[in-house]
């Protein structure tokens, strides 16, 4: 059985390059590049690269960038995308579960929920964040963002998404928080690239900034700094406060 963000990705590139989410990545890469020290050199890992709007702005800067989804869609689509650009881009159909790389690379990026709490159990979220650092070098950077879970507890969030949205963009049209897994369940209706509408059943974990630092900290991570995330526009002079529907963590081994 496909769990809903299978389903979701399914057919759904076009479409989720216009989604209101999607819309921040030349700033949120001048941030990234800024904590990168602009070091060419640096091999980037894009984890949950999507159609693959960071590599390809990354790669077009100068980096080496190898992007990672675990949907054929979104990859066919990011490869597309890279050779309308003449960029050459290793975009590689992988699970962040279980990903094959070892001290491999000098950062590793997972924006807008690359895989990250899109999983259902906390377990496999974990995972994720291992396979991440088994991948980076010694003093490898991770840059990522996480739901923040200190927002729903003061906010509603289906109509925080609303307020978001642009016309043709995915509506939740429902949604509960669960005080005691720190889990939505809502239920998403959108358009696939086809034009079929669709709905589908979703739960995403949120985290709070202890929960974060714990899991890292547990993988020897030496740095742990935890910001509040704006799109487009990442700076460690926000502090996290309730008003952050994402955290962004920036963690270096």
């Amino acid at each position: 059985m496909k769990q809903w963000y299978e389903e979701l990705f399914e057919n759904y590139a076009h479409k989720y390059d216009n989604e209101a989410f999607t819309q921040g990545t030349l700033g949120e890469c001048d941030f990234i590049e800024s904590e990168l020290g602009y070091n060419k050199k640096f091999r980037i890992l894009d984890i949950g690269c999507g159609t693959g709007r960071h590599s390809i702005e990354l790669a077009s800067r100068g980096y080496t960038v190898v992007g990672i989804d675990l949907s054929d869609s979104q990859i066919n689509r990011a490869k597309e995308k890279a050779a309308e650009s003449n960029l050459e881009i290793d975009f590689q159909k992988n699970d962040a579960r279980n990903l094959p790389f070892v001290d491999e690379f000098d950062a590793a990026i997972m924006i807008c929920e690359g895989g990250f709490s899109l999983m259902e159990t906390d377990e496999m979220n974990y995972s994720i964040l291992q396979n991440a650092a088994r991948s980076l070098k010694k003093d490898g950077k991770l840059i990522f963002t996480a739901l923040n879970a200190l927002f729903p507890l003061f906010h509603s969030v289906k109509d925080f998404i609303e307020s978001q949205a642009k016309e043709g963009n995915s509506t939740c049209t429902s949604f509960s928080f669960d005080l005691l897994t720190f889990r939505d369940n809502d239920t998403t209706t959108f358009e696939d690239d086809s034009g079929n509408k669709k709905e589908l059943i979703c739960n995403e974990r949120y985290y709070v900034p202890s929960e974060i630092t714990w899991l890292l900290k547990s993988l020897e991570f030496r740095t742990i700094d935890i910001f509040g995330s704006k799109l487009g526009k990442f700076s460690r002079n926000d502090k996290l406060t309730t008003e952050d529907f994402e955290m962004l963590v920036i963690a270096q081994k």
